[in-house]
């Protein structure tokens, strides 16, 4: 569906021959669905979103009257407001409620048995785990799945295992994919996540972890419950409320520091979010790291996309950086992007850094660098008490692997941009065209045009008649004669045919008396 700068999610069209099925497009970035549903099935729908605690405007029912024009009619409009509610909200439209109501084809595929049966298959030959319970819906992807897990012989201890479909991103080969995948394992960094376990195959990849109780940083700033599904957690929290200042310069440091670190080491990340950070303590770590390496789509991609100079993963992750910030700042995340003016912040500092990310000229010019983010007032100050050294070593063999992956991943990105941006461009002309000022004036213009063809119609007519009697009087041309009709004689002959006339009598008249006239003589 549409996110941010968003497309309309387009027109229902009520059948009238069912009148309570909904024909409806619903455009998602540059994809549309139309959908044919009884009333019955958004009602359903709008049950099952409940969860989220919006206040969603569905239409009300009616048991008497319902089959009256008008009030299908009136419903039309009440579905489409609602459809456009639904899908201009950036958590709600990536669900899978949502996603499998607009379009079921696509999405039949039930990942949940997929993802037990790549569980049990990989328990066979790792006899020492054991499954706990799934945690359902805890994440906002359809195709990744978890489940708390524990260890035989250490009952107590709780881990987290999830599981994840390969996305359209995937440009690794098989071999250099579980090669990278392993080698997640090795990674020691004091803000990234430790990881117990790590496999993946031609299809799929399963990463083990340690569990939480705290749960991220989201979880913090929603005071949300690790374990409730992502819907109940974040699209209507019940208190919305920022941060510490303290502890905003000091979760930002951390960040960068460790976006530094990845950047430096040529390896991908760009999924960057408030849920991918986990709490331990007074110290942040990144989780899911394995994501680029599978080729999953970013949470923000809907944002970014739209922005052509936000064309690498570093600037992603610089302008994901910004999302994250404001988060932490406001306790919510923007209403729209880009943003145009901040509420009151802790710190000037905190809006000059938002400032140079989330803004509209920020989106034109280009995003700052994480080593420029680290030299500004907010961050530069912040002491780093941890003393444990980075240790991820990558072979120069995979590096180049992860370097072409990468240029891959920007390449799909900027063509997909462009797409956008000729798309946004035929949206603006056709509403542009399409409105009543503009059919006004091609109105009145049609009428000047009209108007002034029939007066040079007229001028072109009056100047052939002219034109006719000029060549009447003067003989130098004939009147202008349509091909089906005989040319008439011209007047000049006429008189011509006359005078010869006259003069054959004249002559003839002379001859005729000229003998009587000689006789005369000679008398």
């Amino acid at each position: 569906m549409a996110f941010m700068e968003k497309p309309p999610a387009g027109k229902v069209l009520l059948d009238d021959t069912v009148p309570l099925t909904a024909q409806i497009e619903a455009s998602q970035s540059l994809h549309s669905h139309t959908i044919v549903r009884r009333y019955s099935d958004f009602d359903l729908l709008n049950n099952s979103l409940q969860i989220s605690t919006l206040s969603l405007p569905l239409p009300p029912k009616k048991l008497i009257g319902n089959m009256e024009r008008e009030f299908i009619a009136e419903r039309q409009k009440g579905l489409q407001a609602y459809l456009d509610v639904i899908t201009s909200h950036h958590i709600l439209s990536n669900c899978e409620l949502v996603k499998k109501f607009l379009d079921p084809n696509s999405y039949s595929v039930n990942y949940t048995e997929i993802a037990l049966q790549h569980v049990s298959m990989f328990f066979r030959s790792e006899p020492k785990w054991e499954v706990v319970e799934p945690l359902k819906d805890i994440g906002w992807r359809i195709r990744k799945k978890y489940f708390l897990m524990k260890i035989k012989n250490q009952p107590k201890e709780r881990l987290m295992l999830s599981w994840a479909d390969l996305g359209p991103d995937k440009y690794l080969s098989d071999k250099d994919l579980q090669y990278a995948v392993k080698l997640l394992s090795s990674c020691s960094h004091p803000y990234i996540y430790k990881i117990t376990f790590a496999t993946a195959n031609e299809s799929s990849a399963l990463v083990i972890r340690p569990f939480s109780e705290k749960g991220t940083l989201k979880d913090l700033i929603y005071k949300a419950k690790p374990k409730d599904p992502f819907l109940k957690k974040y699209c209507n929290p019940k208190k919305i409320q920022g941060l510490e200042l303290q502890q905003i310069k000091t979760y930002g440091r951390q960040i960068l520091e460790v976006l530094k670190f990845l950047h430096e080491k040529g390896f991908p990340y760009g999924h960057l979010h408030a849920a991918n950070v986990m709490l331990d303590g007074d110290t942040c770590k990144l989780l899911d790291l394995e994501n680029s390496l599978l080729g999953l789509p970013s949470f923000y991609r809907s944002y970014f996309s739209q922005f052509r100079k936000i064309n690498t993963l570093e600037s992603i992750d610089v302008h994901c950086f910004g999302h994250l910030l404001y988060e932490m700042t406001y306790g919510r995340p923007p209403d729209t992007i880009p943003v145009d003016s901040f509420p009151p912040a802790p710190s000037v500092f905190v809006v000059s850094v938002l400032e140079s990310i989330l803004t509209c000229e920020a989106m034109k010019n280009g995003m700052p660098t994480v080593s420029r983010l680290l030299q500004m007032p907010l961050f530069s100050d912040v002491l780093l008490t941890n003393s444990e050294k980075p240790q991820f070593k990558v072979p120069t063999k995979l590096k180049e692997a992860l370097k072409m992956s990468k240029e891959c991943i920007e390449k799909r990105l900027t063509e997909e941009q462009k797409l956008i941006h000729q798309h946004r461009r035929l949206t603006r002309a056709q509403s542009h065209h399409g409105s009543e000022e503009e059919k006004k004036k091609r109105k009145i213009l049609a009428r000047k045009k009209s108007k002034r063809s029939a007066y040079e119609s007229g001028e072109e007519h009056s100047a052939k008649y002219s034109n006719s009697n000029n060549s009447a009087g003067s003989g130098a041309s004939s009147p202008l004669t349509s091909p089906s009709s005989p040319t008439p004689p011209s007047t000049a002959g006429k008189l011509k045919s006359h005078y010869s006339v006259c003069l054959f009598l004249c002559v003839f008249f002379f001859f005729f008396n000229l003998p009587n006239c000689i006789i005369s003589k000679d008398d």
